[in-house]
């Protein structure tokens, strides 16, 4: 996120990683970074460098009346994982640091969870294009180790069921039901008003496709093998941001990674025996433009005050809405 929460005191994270992790903090400085969590670079009175990564667990809740608790626990199963498949010896995956009970986060107060991981230094990357053949062959490696790996490598992964976080207010948001809660609220209500059936559409195809997995085929996935969550170190790729970590389909972790001619999914099924369903491929593309729509819808629907992630949220709500089928 670009901005810091105002709900959430530098003082107050503080305080947290002091009980959490044992953190005397000299320094904390916002980095806008990604896109979802809040992040920090903190120093500690060591000297040494830590990241430090906040979740508002209201963004996690499948309904908006859900409680907070059981968007943290599924927060903490996908962190979870991290730290078993890390201490399984994938040495990529860049885990969080365990609170001094052995949790892989804490709550910073009822809305917020923060974890903390070792400082990497390395050269990061944004979503979008991969920078080269070379990333998208080293992902492609790290996806296939990954998913060969014994479900016990993974034990705290939960099970993905396909329901998107606020999709419930994105129903809602298309039934003409939002608020008048900040500046992006009417906008998003004329904008789902001009394309409410494209917009039906993709949930329905969406449902029709997820009604065709078959539990079978699971593996340990990370959700979302982008270049943003990609780092290149001296010492190799890392892959980064395992909150989505769940056991799902292959395909979840493959429909963004060929370049549209095959070859990373024929190299898939080469190295691992499962060749790639193009409906299942269909259906994880869909489910990404499903979760923008609904972040969105949920952010546009509960106060806000138009800052410079509100327009952020509003491009993506605008380009995903106007290209529905």
């Amino acid at each position: 996120m670009n901005t810091p929460p105002p709900e959430l005191p530098e003082e107050r994270l503080a305080s947290a990683l002091a009980a959490g992790w044992g953190l005397a903090v000299a320094s904390l400085a916002y980095r806008p970074v990604g896109f979802g969590s809040h992040h920090w670079e903190v120093v500690d009175g060591g000297g040494t460098r830590w990241f430090v990564t906040v979740d508002d667990l209201r963004t996690k809740r499948y309904e908006p009346d859900e409680p907070l608790d059981r968007a943290y626990g599924r927060l903490r199963a996908s962190l979870g994982t991290a730290v078993a498949l890390a201490a399984h010896g994938l040495d990529f995956v860049v885990a969080p640091v365990p609170t001094l009970g052995g949790a892989p986060l804490s709550r910073v107060d009822g809305r917020f969870a923060a974890a903390v991981y070792r400082y990497v230094d390395g050269k990061s990357f944004t979503w979008g294009e991969f920078d080269s053949g070379e990333q998208r062959h080293a992902v492609l490696g790290m996806v296939v180790a990954l998913h060969r790996a014994p479900p016990a490598a993974g034990a705290p992964a939960a099970v993905d069921d396909l329901r998107v976080p606020g999709r419930a207010d994105l129903e809602a948001a298309l039934a003409g039901d939002v608020p008048d809660a900040g500046p992006y609220a009417r906008r998003m209500r004329d904008l789902l008003a001009a394309h409410p059936d494209p917009v039906r559409e993709l949930l329905a195809d969406y449902d029709a496709l997820a009604a065709r997995l078959d539990p079978a085929r699971f593996v340990l996935t990370h959700g979302e093998p982008h270049p943003g969550n990609t780092m290149r170190t001296p010492g190799g790729w890392l892959l980064i941001d395992w909150d989505t970590a769940l056991r799902a389909a292959p395909e979840r972790d493959l429909w963004s990674l060929d370049p549209g001619d095959g070859s990373i999914l024929a190299g898939y099924a080469a190295a691992t025996g499962v060749t790639p369903d193009p409906e299942l491929l269909e259906l994880f593309r869909l489910r990404w433009e499903v979760a923008d729509l609904s972040a969105a819808a949920s952010r546009f629907r509960a106060p806000h005050a138009g800052d410079e992630d509100d327009e952020a949220t509003w491009q993506i709500l605008a380009s995903v809405a106007a290209a529905a089928p």
